[in-house]
């Protein structure tokens, strides 16, 4: 991905995301069929209508960080900025419009992170967040960080809770990969933001019931 990037970053900026949006379709298919898995996709129809809103999706596997490149129309990825010096790839996620963020950096880094969101939704996209701010086991509860509400709330974007078992297939740092079903479970949006504390409540109770 990183060396034929080249060719973008040099002459074709503008379809950077498309490139990005390809190789993982490409990647999604290889691990679909190498690995014997399939993926089913639930709740489609909460998606709402307008441009842009915020998936705020469990993360249990590499696998999370690629999916959504194709589950919606123009993906912007909030991920951790150390990603930014992996050589070659990192500077074609930022071409691409992914949105670095330092998680040391404070209110200072926060309002970047806004800043940055919402120049992503002026360009029509939507906001790819992992609340629990690293990879979890299936099951295993983290402390979820208030960013998601900031953004939410600063922007006035809903925020559409996703739920997914990918651990169980594709383990947080597992080379090897199990067989099955990866099912991605899109729940009811959130869009009254008034109470942080309600917000993040309202989150991880549509997780946790689809462990049930």
């Amino acid at each position: 991905m990183g060396l034929i990037a080249f060719y973008f970053r040099i002459f074709a900026k503008q379809h950077a995301l498309s490139y990005a949006q390809l190789w993982t379709k490409f990647s999604i298919k290889g691990f679909q069929r190498i690995c014997k898995i399939s993926i089913e996709i639930q709740g489609k129809e909460f998606l709402p209508k307008n441009s842009s809103y915020i998936i705020a999706s469990q993360h249990q596997s590499a696998f999370d960080t690629l999916v959504w490149m194709n589950l919606v129309p123009r993906p912007a990825y909030i991920m951790k900025k150390e990603l930014v010096r992996i050589p070659l790839v990192g500077p074609m996620l930022i071409l691409a419009g992914m949105i670095p963020l330092d998680r040391n950096g404070g209110t200072k880094a926060l309002k970047n992170l806004i800043a940055n969101c919402k120049e992503a939704v002026d360009d029509q996209r939507q906001i790819i967040i992992f609340p629990e701010g690293t990879r979890t086991q299936y099951g295993e509860k983290a402390k979820l960080q208030a960013g998601v509400v900031a953004i939410a709330s600063q922007l006035n974007l809903n925020i559409v809770p996703v739920s997914t078992n990918s651990g169980l297939h594709w383990g947080r740092n597992a080379f090897l990969k199990k067989p099955g079903t990866i099912y991605i479970t899109l729940h009811s949006a959130i869009t009254d933001l008034k109470n942080r504390k309600e917000v993040m409540s309202s989150i991880e109770e549509k997780w946790n019931n689809s462990l049930n």
